[in-house]
């Protein structure tokens, strides 16, 4: 297990995740999840292959430790048309190149735990995917049990959207999984709260609209018609018409 202790004053530092630190990568993967991960995924990480990274190190170490991972982040950009959270964002489906981040891992090791890290290391996601134009939203996975991962979402304006049914499966039994999702630029659920209002808003003018041409309409019918004495027929009366009447219908008087 890596257990490296922090200084008195420990000046952590965020960098990108490099090839040397792969074996320290896969270490603290293996001390912190019990999922394992495949050779594939490190490599991908390390080398920046469709993977986005951010590595923390504590540079008060003078011992040669200064530049070892005691936390990281990875992620993954995914289009929003393909994501599992498309159906609850608000997006122009007609612009496919609209996207999301995935956070794949998040982990700090035990001694330096408690410091702000992991809130850093996400805030260092949630600035990436604010400089991505079509990035709409950075989402991620918690394990049900995972009280701690749940509270830090939480308290960093996360929503959680939606409990997943056995999502995990870890040592032949089932666990839950909490989706969280936190919006960007301009991103946002399809039901709202200003949405909601707006469209009830826009429901009530309307109906309001409706109304009155119904009872502008009403009040037409209970017009009546002057009668000419000339031809005894009634007179059809627009509200142009009313205006001229005197003009028009000389010699005739309303009944």
């Amino acid at each position: 297990m890596v257990n490296m202790k922090p200084s008195p004053r420990p000046v952590i530092c965020f960098r990108p995740i490099r090839p040397s630190d792969l074996g320290t990568l896969e270490k603290i993967h293996g001390d912190l999840f019990p999922i394992r991960y495949e050779t594939e995924f490190f490599q991908n990480v390390v080398n920046g292959r469709d993977i986005v990274s951010w590595a923390a190190v504590d540079r008060s170490h003078s011992n040669g430790q200064s530049d070892q991972l005691i936390g990281f982040v990875t992620a993954r950009i995914v289009l929003a048309k393909d994501s599992e959270v498309g159906d609850m964002l608000s997006y122009d489906s007609l612009k496919s190149d609209q996207t999301l981040v995935y956070i794949l891992t998040l982990g700090v090791v035990e001694g330096y735990r408690n410091l702000g890290i992991a809130s850093s290391l996400i805030r260092e996601v949630i600035k990436y995917a604010l400089s991505v134009p079509t990035c709409r939203a950075v989402y991620l996975h918690v394990i049900s049990y995972n009280n701690a991962a749940i509270h830090l979402y939480n308290k960093m304006s996360f929503r959680c959207l939606r409990r997943l049914q056995g999502f995990y499966l870890i040592n032949g039994q089932h666990y839950d999984s909490y989706l969280f999702v936190y919006y960007v630029n301009g991103g946002r659920s399809p039901c709202s709260p200003l949405e909601i209002a707006t469209a009830v808003l826009k429901y009530m003018r309307n109906a309001f609209k409706s109304m009155s041409a119904r009872v502008w309409r009403n009040e037409d019918r209970k017009v009546k018609w002057p009668k000419s004495r000339e031809s005894r027929c009634l007179v059809s009366l627009t509200t142009q018409s009313r205006r001229n009447l005197a003009a028009e219908c000389t010699g005739c008087e309303c009944v």
